[in-house]
């Protein structure tokens, strides 16, 4: 069995943070030839250059970029091991990691997360975006403790995970300021032929909108379609076309996008959900989550 030798990742993680091999070993207190003999001894376990030229120093490869992640997290995880023995006030500290699907609103992340920073005790969150089967592989594996995602875990899961349905809402069209003051006459019959910037295809709001368009006989102009809804409204601020947004966060989104509202339906809904990999839930923060949700 290969062991990783965490006084040669120390020494790595210790010369990316600091940003050279002398800054390095000034708070080290060894010489530079020392830690990079340690980091060739790194490289060589891992089968990978760590570090490159660039000009007159060295920076990260794609190898080091990943390497450092995962020792920000060893490294993390000490810490708080020592504050948890010796009993420091930190060791109250709570750690949440959050899967969030690419297609999952930030807007309406940001308020479901909202209640966790309320919790008495402090809290660590650390979010990954994704896939929601990439994620959902990480939660039935215990690397996430909760995944946000616009629609309930599919039923042909392999494993049991547990859906709790947090809001759900209308549809709020958008845009800016002049392609919305012309699609309001005749709302929503005005959208048929319009630029239209869309979630991506399989999304819970992909298939509600096109549903709700097939209804009205509604044939949008297709301009663009992104798994990033921030990306969309970014888009949308430029005049491309025009959006849709969860009416739950459409104040917030007209607000901070200079976008404005063209109209409204809550024939066309969006959901939202948080997943769990157990159905009786012992993480506090996980509780408050799936307890309080969006109201």
């Amino acid at each position: 069995m290969e062991w990783l030798n965490y006084h040669h990742l120390r020494y790595f993680w210790v010369v990316a943070r600091e940003g050279g091999l002398r800054p390095a070993a000034e708070k080290l207190r060894v010489s530079p030839p020392s830690i990079s003999a340690q980091i060739r001894e790194l490289e060589s376990a891992l089968g990978e250059r760590l570090f490159r030229r660039s000009g007159r120093g060295n920076v990260l490869t794609d190898a080091g970029q990943i390497a450092l992640r995962y020792a920000d997290e060893i490294f993390g995880l000490g810490r708080e091991l020592l504050n948890a023995v010796k009993q420091r006030p930190s060791a109250q500290t709570l750690r949440l990691h959050v899967g969030v699907a690419d297609s999952f609103p930030k807007l309406v992340t940001a308020q479901i997360l909202e209640p966790v920073f309320n919790l008495p005790q402090a809290v660590h969150v650390i979010c990954r975006e994704g896939k929601v089967e990439d994620l959902l592989a990480h939660l039935v594996a215990h690397r996430l403790d909760v995944v946000l995602a616009d629609e309930p875990a599919p039923g042909s899961l392999k494993v049991r995970v547990f859906n709790h349905r947090l809001a759900d809402c209308g549809v709020t069209f958008c845009a800016s300021a002049r392609l919305a003051a012309r699609l309001r006459r005749g709302f929503p019959r005005s959208l048929h032929g319009a630029p239209a910037l869309l979630p991506a295809e399989g999304t819970g709001l992909r298939r509600s909108l096109e549903g709700w368009f097939h209804s009205l006989g509604l044939t949008p102009r297709l301009v663009a379609e992104f798994e990033d809804a921030a990306l969309l409204k970014v888009m949308a601020s430029a005049g491309r076309g025009f959006i849709p947004v969860p009416s739950l966060v459409a104040a917030e989104a007209v607000n901070r996008y200079d976008l404005r509202v063209v109209g409204s339906t809550e024939k066309c809904r969006d959901q939202f959900f948080a997943i769990t990999a157990d159905r009786r839930i012992h993480h506090p923060a996980v509780a408050v989550v799936t307890a309080t949700g969006t109201g």
